[in-house]
């Protein structure tokens, strides 16, 4: 970290974008992880189109300028929007003290046991005040627990066995399915009756069903209509 990284604008201190590590084109460590990332993320973009939030895999959060970042596997911030140019430098981040607020969900994906996700992780998202932390650890690396919800009340976090997120308006499940041509359990976003929000392509393959039923209803009642001495071709 560098010497001195706030500049003076109008009497308002803000730490210099250009003397910060945006990006260091640091690879997602498996393909299981990658995968679970984009559907976190995909089926937020397609099933909420009306909504206005940031959602990202893998993009550092800088929330104070006296550490690093913390690249959460995936986050949730609501009410917030990329700025136009996203590739000036103090924009190619999430930064707290511009974006105003931080993230209210952070997603952990463990993989193994060197990340310290209960450790020094869940300690800077607590001090980062993200309302909710999620840990899910598919091969149990850190328990028998596959799945741990952290909810911030006050200052500190508590474990909680609630899976709706009351302050997101949204819940976690464990949902089997294929994903991406993968058969596994997945971590999948949910709407309070436990209907999981869907991908692109989840989507289109109900529409593509919907129609299917359309079509089949139009044939049967063609038939009957024809068994009834009725020409459907002549209807108007």
């Amino acid at each position: 970290m560098v010497e001195q990284l706030l500049i003076n604008d109008d009497d308002f201190y803000v730490p210099d974008a250009n003397l910060l590590v945006t990006e260091d084109d640091t690879p997602v460590e498996n393909f299981a992880s990658a995968k679970q990332q984009r559907l976190l993320v995909g089926s937020l973009y397609s099933s909420l189109q009306n909504q206005t939030f940031l959602a990202e895999a893998n993009v550092g959060i800088y929330y104070t300028d006296l550490q690093p970042p913390i690249v959460p596997d995936v986050f949730l911030s609501l009410d917030v929007q990329l700025p136009q140019n996203w590739w000036e430098k103090q924009n190619r981040c999430y930064m707290v003290w511009r974006f105003g607020k931080p993230p209210e969900v952070v997603v952990e994906i463990v993989s193994n046991k060197e990340g310290d996700e209960l450790g020094k992780k869940l300690k800077i998202y607590e001090q980062m005040r993200a309302s909710y932390y999620i840990l899910y650890d598919p091969t149990q690396q850190l328990g028998e627990q596959a799945l741990r919800i952290y909810e911030l009340r006050g200052m500190r976090y508590f474990e909680t066995s609630e899976t709706w997120l009351e302050q997101v308006g949204l819940g976690v499940t464990l949902w089997q399915g294929e994903f991406e041509g993968r058969q596994d359990v997945w971590l999948r976003w949910c709407y309070q009756d436990g209907t999981v929000l869907t991908t692109g392509d989840e989507r289109a393959e109900q529409e593509i069903q919907r129609a299917e039923q359309a079509k089949q209803r139009a044939q049967l009642l063609a038939e009957r209509l024809r068994a009834l001495g009725v020409d459907p071709d002549t209807l108007s």
